[in-house]
């Protein structure tokens, strides 16, 4: 894979502590397929936005930061990197010379075909599963949720550990019967090593007012704490790992 390959970001992180294990240094790409309604990166959509840069030379940057980052490693995020395949590759495949530990947080908006490359080159896949009721998916996100799940099959396939991430929000996905559902459709996978369960927050909303975005959930609540516990506790018993 050419180091020269070039691709859009949109900006970095230099030590990010939610995107992965340990410190990591996130790397936000441009362009999504996806359209979110909770998204709070709404900036991150435009995939002819954002900065140019080859992999050789963000990897230049990364390895400053090689000191800091050894014990937790380099996120890719977005945005969407699977929509910048090559990049990501090439990318990843410079982390790995420089002995960093690599995760590539996607939503699996891409087709598998796509996919591929990046996902068996990174350590470690954190894929945000949105909705496990494919019309509800693509009246949430744009999409259905046909591909993320061609994803996490194909992880399981080729054995690579996958951290789940799903986002709670009241009136959506925070529904004990969705939440039991997936629970159990996740609880036969032996490659998932983590599952995160995010409640809904409205930090980006200011961003959709930015750009000039109609912003539909201004009126809906952050999850309750007896929420959260509770699903939690949905995950608990099919014993997956939190």
């Amino acid at each position: 894979m050419e180091q020269s390959v070039q691709g859009r970001i949109h900006s970095v992180e230099t030590f990010g502590a939610v995107d992965g294990p340990g410190v990591r240094f996130v790397v936000f790409f441009q362009g999504c397929p996806l359209r979110c309604k909770f998204c709070h990166n709404p900036d991150t959509w435009n995939p002819a936005e954002g900065k140019p840069v080859t992999a050789k030379e963000l990897a230049g940057q990364i390895a400053s930061y090689k000191n800091f980052i050894k014990d937790g490693g380099v996120t890719l995020s977005g945005g969407e990197p699977l929509l910048q395949p090559e990049f990501a590759t090439a990318l990843l495949l410079e982390c790995k010379r420089l002995g960093l530990h690599t995760a590539l947080d996607t939503s699996g908006g891409v087709p598998l075909s796509a996919a591929k490359l990046p996902v068996d080159a990174a350590d470690l896949i954190l894929l945000d599963i949105k909705d496990i009721d494919k019309e509800d998916c693509r009246a949430l996100t744009g999409q259905d949720n046909q591909n993320a799940l061609a994803l996490l099959r194909y992880c399981q396939q080729t054995g690579k550990p996958v951290w789940i991430r799903h986002v709670m929000v009241p009136g959506l996905t925070l529904n004990p019967d969705k939440l039991t559902r997936l629970a159990a459709f996740l609880s036969g996978f032996s490659c998932i090593q983590k599952v995160e369960l995010l409640p809904f927050h409205k930090m980006g909303e200011y961003k959709w007012e930015q750009l000039g975005r109609p912003y539909s959930l201004t009126d809906t609540p952050v999850p309750a704490p007896e929420e959260v516990a509770l699903a939690k506790e949905i995950f608990r018993k099919q014993g997956l790992p939190l």
